[in-house]
């Protein structure tokens, strides 16, 4: 479940499921940490209770379509 943004201007974000990231991982061909990264002290992070080690689903928006983004929780 996304958490609501308390602007326009910051997408949605989400924790994914354990399952969700295995199939990623799968699907991308990469491991977790190869991910981008997001700081576990970051706004949204804090917000959604993200851990070390999750991923975040960020959903973008570029006019009508949107586009998932992911970033890997890490320590500052």
């Amino acid at each position: 479940m996304a958490v609501k943004r308390e602007h326009e201007l910051v997408p949605a974000h989400e924790i994914m499921s354990e399952n969700e990231v295995k199939k990623l991982m799968q699907e991308m061909g990469v491991q977790t940490y190869n991910l981008p990264k997001i700081l576990v002290t970051d706004p949204q992070a804090v917000k959604l209770g993200a851990k070390t080690g999750q991923i975040l689903k960020i959903h973008r928006k570029d006019g009508e379509n949107e586009y998932p983004y992911y970033r890997y929780v890490v320590e500052d």
